[in-house]
């Protein structure tokens, strides 16, 4: 994904101990076509960052292995790629001595819940001695932390599965609780599997991803992957469309960056071409704020036309002349495919 060495892997259990960060490239064909109408100086794609942590074993949320440096990191994410061996290789090492991919999903997500039950139970212990002093306070967030901690203990799914109120959902996002998060299952074959769509594994895993979570999944084969990208980009093409294939990094990086609730807007001209992340369901202005704070702070308007018209107009004077070009204000959600040029106060300035 980040078509880089990543520092401390190697064929052995804990090998990762500190946390390996890339910024990874967000495939968008807008982008790409932008970047040929406008033709400017500066091309800046969207991206996606995606950390590599200490692995996760039996034992973790009691400590054993790395498990509370991985539990720390894992805290601190968005979302989770959750990489699931599915080859049998003897020159491979296993932590559990044999690869059973189903055995391995189940450790994980028993060892993610217990310590989300130990992170709920505390904050149960502390909302009790609050609601001695201050029942009327606290008997909303008490009632809520019941809830979720109830439902870790008898139900079988993460938290995530769970049917939530607006209001639940809201603070349990508030709670950065491990089984909160979206999780994309990649499923790791060896290259034959990959190119045969054929492996052993394959039907047990997505029954049991199914009926826990329903998550995506994503087959792929890390060996493949890596031998495209040593090919140079000319090389690997021939062998993909030789082998009848496609790499799977795309879908993978998409699917993250969707799966966490992500859009596009991009700001164009002849000096750069950018692409912005956002959340879906973002204001104008929140979405400026990602360019500058000032953006945010100081918004007085939007002037915002779709990739989709500019595309089949041509141009943005056709767009403008089709009455396609508008402009919004404060309350405006912004759109995936927005372009946008925004104008604020504190001594004017503009972005496009």
């Amino acid at each position: 994904m980040s078509k880089r060495d990543l520092a401390g892997t190697a064929n052995y259990p804990f090998c990762t101990i500190e946390p390996n960060l890339a910024r990874v490239e967000v495939p968008d064909e807008r982008f790409t076509w932008l970047c040929q109408l406008f033709k400017p100086k500066s091309e800046v794609p969207a991206t996606l960052s995606v950390t590599d942590i200490a692995g996760l074993v039996r034992g973790a949320c009691k400590g054993e292995g790395l498990g509370n440096e991985f539990l720390s990191n894992i805290r601190a994410v968005n979302g989770i790629y959750q990489v699931v061996r599915l080859f049998e290789d003897e020159d491979v090492v296993h932590v559990e001595g044999k690869v059973d991919p189903v055995r391995d999903l189940q450790i994980i997500s028993e060892e993610l819940k217990q310590k989300d039950i130990e992170w709920m139970t505390k904050l149960q212990a502390d909302l009790q001695k609050k609601m001695v002093c201050e029942p009327r306070k606290y008997k909303d967030e008490f009632a809520l932390c019941n809830k979720v901690l109830d439902f870790l203990n008898n139900d079988p799914r993460p938290i995530r599965a769970g049917d939530w109120t607006q209001v639940e959902i809201e603070y349990i996002e508030g709670l950065n609780i491990l089984t909160s998060k979206p999780t994309i299952y990649l499923l790791n074959m060896d290259e034959k599997s990959y190119l045969t769509k054929k492996n052993k594994f394959l039907g047990p895993v997505a029954q049991w991803i199914k009926n826990f979570s329903g998550e995506p999944i994503i087959p792929f084969s890390a060996v493949f992957e890596r031998e495209l990208e040593e090919m140079g980009p000319e090389l690997a093409e021939k062998t993909l469309k030789e082998k009848n294939t496609k790499s799977s990094i795309g879908r993978i990086i998409t699917t993250g960056y969707h799966d966490l609730g992500l859009i596009n807007f991009f700001t164009c001209g002849a000096d750069e071409v950018r692409g912005w992340t956002v959340r879906d369901g973002a204001t104008a202005p929140i979405a400026g704020g990602v360019i500058h704070s000032d953006f945010l702070d100081y918004f007085i308007k939007a002037q915002v036309y779709h990739y989709h018209d500019l595309h089949e107009l041509g141009s943005e004077t056709a767009v403008k002349s089709a009455g396609k070009m508008r402009i919004e204000g404060k309350n405006y959600v912004v759109q995936d495919g927005d372009i946008i040029f925004f104008q604020h106060g504190s001594g004017g300035g503009k972005k496009k």
